[in-house]
C-alpha cells in the first residue's frame, strides 16, 4: 500500500502517512496541496500527481524529506532572478515546484506555461489563508497606498525550473531588497511595489506628524513591506542608497524620497530664506530623513517626470511644432506632418 505525505502551505502543517485513497480524498478538499511519496525528487502539487488524480496506484514509501520552508507562517518563498534592460528594465523570477510570486494586477510581462496565474484579494502573502474580513482588511489598505483591489499570485504547477518576468511602468530603476537584510520592514513611496515572493506582506505606514504628511511629498500614508523574503521596488530615473549614521541628517527634494529603513525619522524642514522658498524652485519644504539606518532616493520622480510631460503637451490640440522653427508649416514641408 503506498504511503503519502502531503504538506499544507498555508498553515505549515503535513498529513500522513496515509493511503492512496485517503490522499486523494485531502487532494480534492485542498488542490493547493503538496505531496510527496519515496521515489519522487521534491513535493509536487497534488493536482499534478496522476496517482491522486486519477488513482493509479503508486509505490511503496518511507519517511519523506523536510518539507519546504516557503510553507512556514512568515517564511517567504526562495526565489530565483534576474533584473534585464536600463532605462526600461524588468525582473525575471525563476521558480521552483511550488514557489509563488506576488504582483501588482496588469505588471506581467511573460510567463511559462507551467506558472499558473491566481488573482486573490489582498496582498497575497497568505495566499488562500484568513476569512472574508482578514483579506477585505488587506484589500483595503492596498487601495490606500495607491494599490489596486487585487494581487495576482504566480505559482509553478510544473517540474523543473519555470520563469515569470513583470516590467516596470515607466522608465527608471527595478530594486531588489532581502526584507531581512533591511530590519523585515521597509517604508516606500505610495505604488513603488511592482513584484516579491509569495509570503511578503504588504502594509500602511501612517505618517503621524502633520507637517511631514502635508508637505512630506508623500502624503499621510506610505507603502509598508515586511517579512523576510525578496521583494521588487521601482523608482522613477536612477537610484543612489545612502547609509546614515546615528543623529546624521540629510535634506531631499519632497518627491525623490523613494524608501527607507524602518528605524530612518522622516520630517519637513523649511527652506531658508524668501527668495530660495519663491524662486529656488524647489517649493517651501524639503523633506529631511535622519539615522541611523539606510535610505533610497530616485533621480526622477514620477511627478515630475508628468509634470514636464504636460507643460510640452499643446494647450489647444495639436503640436507644439519642436524641431522646427516654421511650427505645422515647417512639418507639413519636411513630410512630418500633412493636411
Amino acid at each position: 500500500m503506498s504511503q503519502w505525505y502531503l504538506h499544507d502551505t498555508a498553515s505549515n502543517k503535513r498529513l500522513g502517512p496515509m493511503d492512496t485513497e485517503a490522499a486523494r480524498a485531502e487532494a480534492a478538499r485542498n488542490p493547493a496541496l503538496l505531496a510527496w511519496k519515496e521515489g519522487m525528487g521534491d513535493w509536487l502539487p497534488v493536482r499534478n500527481i496522476a496517482d491522486l488524480v486519477d488513482g493509479v496506484p503508486g509505490d511503496p514509501s518511507s519517511a519523506p524529506p523536510p518539507p519546504p520552508r516557503n510553507g512556514g507562517k512568515g517564511r517567504a518563498d526562495e526565489i530565483d532572478f534576474r533584473i534585464h534592460g536600463q532605462e526600461m528594465q524588468f525582473v525575471e523570477i525563476e521558480l521552483d515546484p511550488g514557489e509563488s510570486a506576488i504582483a501588482e494586477a496588469g505588471s506581467l510581462m511573460f510567463k511559462d506555461s507551467a506558472v499558473q496565474m491566481d488573482t486573490v484579494f489582498g496582498d497575497g502573502s497568505g495566499a488562500q489563508g484568513g476569512g472574508f474580513m482578514d483579506k477585505l482588511l488587506s484589500a483595503g489598505k492596498r487601495v490606500v497606498t495607491g494599490e489596486s483591489l487585487f494581487t495576482t499570485v504566480y505559482t509553478h504547477g510544473g517540474s523543473g525550473k519555470a520563469k515569470v518576468a513583470f516590467a516596470a511602468p515607466y522608465p527608471g530603476t527595478v530594486m531588489a531588497m532581502k526584507l531581512d537584510e533591511h530590519g523585515g520592514k521597509i517604508i516606500c513611496q505610495k505604488d513603488s511595489f511592482l513584484a516579491g515572493a509569495r509570503g511578503v506582506s504588504l502594509g500602511i505606514a501612517f505618517q503621524r506628524k502633520i507637517m511631514t504628511g502635508l508637505f512630506g511629498g508623500e502624503g499621510f500614508l506610505m507603502q509598508k513591506l515586511e517579512g523576510d523574503g525578496w521583494v521588487f521596488i521601482h523608482a522613477g530615473g536612477c537610484v543612489v542608497e545612502r547609509e546614515l549614521a546615528a543623529g546624521e541628517r540629510i535634506d531631499v527634494d519632497t518627491g525623490c524620497v523613494v524608501g527607507y529603513t524602518g528605524n530612518v525619522d522622516m520630517d519637513v524642514r523649511r527652506v531658508a530664506g524668501l527668495k530660495s522658498m519663491f524662486f529656488g524652485g524647489e517649493g517651501v519644504f524639503l523633506a529631511t530623513l535622519t539615522g541611523p539606518g539606510k535610505v533610497w532616493l530616485q533621480s526622477l520622480p514620477f511627478s515630475r517626470l508628468a509634470g514636464r510631460m504636460l507643460a510640452a503637451a499643446p494647450q489647444q490640440g495639436g503640436s507644439r511644432g519642436e524641431g522646427s522653427v516654421l511650427g505645422g508649416l515647417g512639418r507639413i514641408l519636411d513630410g512630418d506632418n500633412s493636411f
